[in-house]
């Protein structure tokens, strides 16, 4: 696994009211969360970068208010209607 330093206030920790390896964790779910709206990546790939379990990241979707699904109205209305 690749390590990343980054530099940051520590006013941010206190803010927050997170040590720095919690913060460091919220910051990789927080992360993947948004890529995963974005559509820029998948479900398993996300949850594989924020270091959790594919269930753990549905709920963290759930407490982001971010669907576990990546499909707009129509593009389920049209896979449904190619199923048939």
């Amino acid at each position: 696994m690749t390590q990343l330093t980054l530099q940051m206030p520590e006013s941010a920790f206190a803010t927050l009211h997170q040590a720095p390896h919690e913060f460091a964790q919220e910051m990789r779910v927080a992360a993947a969360v948004k890529w995963y709206e974005l559509g820029r990546v998948s479900q398993g790939r996300a949850a594989e970068i924020a270091g959790l379990t594919r269930a753990a990241f549905i709920e963290a979707l759930s407490r982001y208010r971010v669907s576990p699904f990546q499909y707009t109205a129509e593009e389920l209305a049209e896979e449904l209607r190619d199923a048939d």
